[in-house]
């Protein structure tokens, strides 16, 4: 997802794709230790997924402070 469309949400709906993404890397750790994943990529672009996320939620209450 785009950092952009990340700015155009409130904070819930920010912290569902965070709960989501988190169970999907969650799913990721366990595949890979049975060898079930094939795209290993996944679970890089997962990890990359929530700090921006999170990232995008810590500028929205820095601005809300000010």
């Amino acid at each position: 997802m785009d950092m952009k469309e990340l700015r155009k949400k409130n904070i819930p709906e920010l912290w569902k794709m965070i709960e989501e993404k988190s169970t999907l890397l969650n799913n990721f750790r366990f595949g890979t230790s049975g060898s079930k994943v094939k795209n290993t990529q996944e679970g890089k672009n997962l990890r990359r997924d929530i700090a921006q996320i999170q990232t995008v939620m810590r500028e929205i209450k820095a601005s809300q402070v000010k």
